[in-house]
């Protein structure tokens, strides 16, 4: 079951993509006394990732961060060397922070996991988007058909950002 408003984001170390490679991060030290968005995704390269969902982060970084937000952070169960293939390939390496849930411990932990094996991805995460105010959970957008990031999308949320 799927995080919800008002909990709070579980304690575990995540790796978290940078120009000089991997680096252990604690989810205290992501989100605790700092305002996140979050943006899950099923994975690197794949099309409605790289097409739709990323791109609309990355293009309204600057608007997104000006409505208070600390940091945009990206999570796909991948890992770390094709999270920064792709953070690279797009452009988003020193925007946006990409996360490597290669082991799926945080989207699963939110309860944002899926088997998407028929696909030939295994576990992975659905696409989703939250805000994370001091740790905690203040919003959360699941998208609901296939292929879309619109719920989830980046202009969803400068609307809930106000």
């Amino acid at each position: 079951m799927p995080i919800e408003v008002g909990a709070t984001i579980p304690s575990l170390n995540v790796i978290k993509i940078t120009e000089d490679g991997p680096a252990e991060i604690s989810t205290g030290a992501l989100f605790d006394g700092r305002k996140v968005v979050l943006f899950g995704l099923p994975g690197a390269f794949t099309p409605t990732c790289s097409l739709n969902h990323l791109p609309g982060f990355i293009e309204n970084r600057d608007t997104i961060l000006a409505k208070g937000v600390d940091e945009i952070v990206c999570l796909s169960v991948n890992d770390h060397h094709v999270m920064k293939a792709w953070a690279q390939a797009t452009g988003g390496l020193g925007k946006i922070t990409f996360i490597a849930d290669w082991d799926a411990a945080l989207t699963e932990a939110v309860g944002m996991d899926a088997d998407l094996s028929a696909g030939g991805l295994g576990l992975r995460s659905i696409r989703y988007s939250m805000i994370v105010e001091d740790g905690k959970v203040t919003a959360v957008n699941l998208e609901e058909k296939r292929g879309e990031a619109t719920t989830s999308g980046a202009a969803a949320m400068l609307e809930q950002l106000g």
